[in-house]
């Protein structure tokens, strides 16, 4: 009897193995890509945290009053200015927002959280050059306040606007927060200021001074 069909049969077999090696290492691939992106995803935390989107106008701003959107940020109280490039410093790229436009105002931004997992804010706070010496305002997590907040603009200059790095944390009740940042600054046009806003899930209890670089 010829070994011929033997050869055949085992050549067949090495052939259905080597595709299902490469089925495994594809879905395996793909699993992994998958796994990579959810964990993006959920360390992303909220979207434009240095408020870049829509483009506000050049060495001027943009006022936004109650139901207005700064990209996925929304005015939920009172009014803000957008600021555009140029205006004054911005401590991350080029436009941060002062959260006091004609008056104290409040944005606000809901995005994807995992119950029970700390997560950690991370902001620039400065102040509008203009108004009152002291800023003040609040960070608050779904309506409940996490941190209160002040600046001090003495010195400061639209060059120079002095940003400092504020941090704290919260643990996540939902699959959804509510992140919000609202002045407390009463009777004035000129409020703090925020930028470089970051969240993430905390690796660890602890506490951060975040260096920041660095209108009306």
């Amino acid at each position: 009897m010829s070994a011929r069909p033997y050869v055949t049969v085992i050549a067949a077999l090495g052939l259905l193995g080597a595709a299902a090696g490469a089925t495994q290492a594809t879905t395996s691939h793909q699993h992994s890509a998958t796994s990579t992106a959810t964990s993006t995803h959920q360390a992303r935390g909220v979207d434009d945290g240095s408020f870049e989107y829509p483009t506000a106008p050049a060495n001027s701003f943009t006022n936004v009053a109650t139901g207005g959107a700064i990209g996925p940020w929304t005015v939920t109280r009172g009014n803000v200015d957008h600021i555009g490039r140029g205006f004054w410093q911005a401590a991350e790229r080029n436009q941060s927002v002062d959260l006091n436009g004609g008056a104290p105002g409040t944005v606000a931004q809901t995005f994807p959280t995992t119950p029970g997992t700390t997560y950690s804010i991370t902001y620039a706070l400065a102040g509008n050059p203009g108004g009152p010496a002291v800023k003040t305002g609040r960070v608050l997590i779904d309506g409940q306040t996490v941190q209160d907040f002040t600046f001090d603009i003495t010195g400061k200059t639209r060059t120079n606007m002095g940003y400092v790095g504020r941090q704290v944390t919260f643990v996540a009740r939902s699959a959804s927060t509510t992140l919000s940042f609202a002045s407390t600054t009463a009777n004035s046009a000129h409020g703090p200021v925020i930028d470089d806003v970051v969240v993430r899930a905390a690796c660890c209890s602890c506490s951060c001074d975040r260096g920041a670089t660095g209108k009306h």
